[in-house]
């Protein structure tokens, strides 16, 4: 079966990769024990956003990003991210390049294709938001 889900703002339809780049976005901006029912999903990157833009940050970023794309996100595997830029308006502009399985929510790893997404992330006071754009 393929993926598919919801647009999380229009309630459109939302296949293949842009489900998948939709949900990355959702487990960067949710804080890990967060969601009541599923206290380990999401990652730190939420907690790190307002830590002053220092050498030990931007790792401490990537590898956040990493682990909770690793531990959350069966249908895509992460080869690089690349942070572009940390500001102070808690704007965080990532490149993330990997592998998409479009039916690696299903355990099927045959099927696979290289993907780049630029993924702005967006911190705010009342609640975290980011869009995931990119191709294949």
């Amino acid at each position: 079966m393929a993926r598919i889900g919801i647009h999380r703002v229009t309630g459109e339809v939302l296949t293949g990769w842009a489900h998948c780049a939709q949900s990355i976005g959702i487990i960067l901006t949710t804080a890990i024990g967060s969601l009541i029912m599923a206290r380990d999903f999401g990652a730190d990157v939420p907690s790190l956003i307002d830590a002053p833009a220092s050498a030990r940050v931007v790792l401490a970023l990537m590898s956040a990003t990493a682990q909770a794309l690793a531990k959350d996100e069966p249908g895509f595997k992460l080869t690089k991210v690349q942070i572009l830029s940390l500001d102070g308006t808690g704007l965080a502009q990532f490149t993330l390049a990997g592998v998409f399985y479009p039916n690696g929510h299903l355990g099927d790893y045959s099927v696979s294709s290289q993907v780049s997404a630029s993924v702005p992330v967006t911190l705010q006071a009342f609640g975290a938001r980011a869009a995931v754009r990119g191709g294949l």
